[in-house]
């Protein structure tokens, strides 16, 4: 099966087919994975217009997506292409912990279902950022 997959990768509207696929069910699984940490429900906030949760959700989306980019970028193999995503994105995760814990005057989890935008901005910005870090950690 492994040479099927990769005989599949060699043709390059195929690769992005599977590449974009992979990432796609990733990404949900993965956005899935942020709604259970947050004390808010994301796409819930957002459909009743709270730009703060938005702002921090497309961070999120961009970060994870951001990350995935350097994977392809790196890997010859889907298989290390999720496997390094998947790595990619449990750091991020573990930097949106870091970030709430290190952040010790206000809950940044509350000020974004409040609707502050400021800190849906920072949250953005840090999960934006961040992917470039992790991203380029992926690529050595």
């Amino acid at each position: 099966m492994d040479t099927d997959i990769d005989m599949l990768l060699t043709n390059p509207y195929a690769a992005t087919i599977v590449y974009v696929s992979v990432a796609v069910l990733s990404l949900i699984v993965f956005l899935s994975l942020f709604e259970l940490v947050t004390k808010y429900k994301c796409w819930g906030e957002i459909k009743q217009g709270n730009v703060s949760v938005a702002m921090a959700t497309g961070g999120k989306i961009f970060g994870i997506c951001n990350i995935f980019r350097f994977s392809i970028e790196a890997n010859d193999s889907i298989y290390q292409f999720l496997i390094w995503g998947a790595y990619g994105f449990i750091i991020l995760l573990i930097a949106y912990f870091l970030f709430e814990f290190l952040t010790p005057v206000f809950r940044i989890d509350e000020e974004i279902a409040n609707d502050n935008r400021a800190v849906g901005f920072i949250a953005m910005i840090i999960s934006i950022a961040l992917s470039y870090v992790i991203g380029a950690s992926v690529m050595i």
